[in-house]
């Protein structure tokens, strides 16, 4: 799954210089965590939403001139996706990029949060 951030370019420009730092901390690696803790807490968030153990949750991103993108890359050996897991997992990295950075401006948008791939299941899906 994937959650794009916009940040403008005064702020993406500003994060780039001091390594995407904040006075909170690493943004990257707080994203990380809490994105990883969201995916986790899937069914605990989305009534209906079966409990799983994942077996594998990793996270990429991608830094632009005006934009984050977040990759939330889930795994599981089982009869169900993972497909929840992964969009809460993105939904969350990209609050807690926005948490981070809401001092620096309240422009900042979480533009969409879509399902890039999935496979397994009951159907596979490629966007």
């Amino acid at each position: 799954a994937q959650s794009i951030v916009y940040l403008g370019k005064e702020v993406a420009a500003q994060l780039s210089l001091a390594g995407w730092q904040t006075k909170k901390g690493s943004i990257i690696q707080t994203a990380t965590i809490a994105g990883t803790m969201g995916a986790k807490k899937t069914s605990d968030l989305i009534p209906l939403c079966h409990p799983l153990g994942l077996d594998s949750c990793k996270f990429e991103f991608e830094t632009s001139e005006d934009q984050v993108i977040i990759a939330c890359i889930c795994r599981l050996e089982a009869k169900t996706g993972v497909e929840m897991e992964a969009l809460v997992g993105a939904s969350i990295a990209a609050l807690t990029v926005y948490d981070m950075c809401k001092s620096i401006s309240k422009g900042i948008v979480i533009k969409e949060t879509k399902l890039i791939s999935k496979s397994g299941g009951k159907s596979d899906f490629k966007a």
